[in-house]
């Protein structure tokens, strides 16, 4: 379950939703199944994660690539976006609690969201 940080309300959507669905559409089942996996993968038993930090910079042989060759058609900047939409969907569909926000490391912004669980 995703919930927006300041008000507390649960995400039930990934935005850009039109355009999500045109990017899933370019790749198979198989292929969505196995990022979701891989994600999930990353997720669990941690506490914390940046959207960006997640995949790493090579995606050739790991289940990320049909993002980048596939549903961004080879465009870097369209990868990272379907990717950060990936990864909402996955945390919006997790089980536990998470929020999502936009920080800064260093006094830098961090240029994809970061996720996390609450201290309970």
């Amino acid at each position: 379950m995703l919930f927006e940080m300041m008000t507390d309300k649960q995400v039930t959507e990934v935005p850009y939703a039109s355009q999500y669905r045109q990017y899933l559409a370019r790749m198979n089942a198989e292929e969505i199944s196995a990022i979701r996996a891989a994600l999930n993968e990353l997720i669990d038993g941690t506490e914390i994660n940046t959207a960006g930090w997640m995949p790493g910079a090579n995606w050739i042989g790991t289940a990320y690539e049909p993002i980048y060759r596939k549903a961004a058609r080879q465009n870097t900047t369209t990868a990272a976006k379907c990717f950060g939409l990936m990864v909402w969907e996955v945390f919006m569909d997790r089980p536990e609690r998470w929020y999502s926000g936009r920080f800064e490391k260093d006094g830098e912004p961090i240029g994809s969201r970061t996720y996390f669980r609450p201290q309970l």
